[in-house]
């Protein structure tokens, strides 16, 4: 399927159209991006990192029934997607305490939470994507009453299906954000990418409160051997449990 022009360019991927209207191309690149674009700078291989580690949890999330934007990794860093239009929010699922969180509550880093904490953000770069209550939501029209509830139910339902999966390879899936999306039919869909980008991920073996850190902050707060850390989590993410 030969590619198009450019559809839309992100902290972390480009979009291209194709000669099929409902797919697109997703390019992923090796830029980083943190604190709302205000540190910038770029991750060796990461681009291919977490095309292939998001085809991975995409494939499983399939096979246990939850709907996605995938098709298939065309390249090392580009991935076939049902077109979709992105649902301006972005859905936070906690399990222990940590960024934000600590910060607005004084919860300790790493307090396990009774119940996974869905937490709704606005997806609006010029307003910082700022925490929404619900009320705020619905007086905004991002979404439905019935569609808060069915983003809730997904996105719980996803994090059961990744917390054993990294579990099950020694790895906390601490916390981590998800996208979703309406395609042509207007079925929601989880979209985005699934990756040491988008989620906070703790090596179990680990005790050291830096040294744990496989995700995103190591680049965040400057904590070194960020493409390390990405590719171990691909070694894992690919390895049987």
């Amino acid at each position: 399927m030969s590619v198009r022009q450019k559809l839309y360019e992100g902290k972390a991927k480009i979009l291209y159209v194709t000669e099929d209207p409902d797919t697109v191309m997703a390019h992923f690149k090796d830029d980083a991006t943190a604190f709302n674009g205000q540190k910038q700078g770029s991750i060796s291989g990461k681009g291919a990192i977490n095309c292939k580690i998001s085809a991975q949890l995409f494939e499983l999330l399939e096979e246990r029934g939850i709907s996605t934007h995938f098709l298939e990794q065309v390249e090392p860093n580009q991935m076939l997607l049902r077109r979709v239009k992105i649902v301006p929010l972005e859905v936070i699922v906690r399990n222990l305490a940590a960024g934000s969180l600590c910060k607005q509550t004084g919860l300790a880093v790493g307090t396990v939470l009774k119940h996974p904490l869905v937490e709704f953000f606005y997806k609006n770069d010029d307003l910082g994507d700022p925490l929404l209550t619900i009320a705020r939501l619905l007086l905004l029209e991002l979404a439905t009453p019935e569609q808060v509830e069915q983003l809730r139910e997904k996105a719980l339902l996803v994090n059961e299906i990744l917390s054993e999966f990294f579990q099950n390879r020694g790895i906390t899936l601490v916390d981590f954000k998800l996208e979703f999306g309406f395609d042509s039919q207007g079925e929601l869909l989880l979209a985005d990418e699934i990756s040491p980008d988008t989620c906070r991920l703790w090596n179990q073996l680990e005790t050291d409160e830096n040294r744990r850190v496989m995700d995103k902050d190591r680049f965040r707060f400057d904590l070194g051997e960020v493409d390390a850390a990405y590719q171990q989590v691909l070694e894992k993410v690919l390895s049987e449990k």
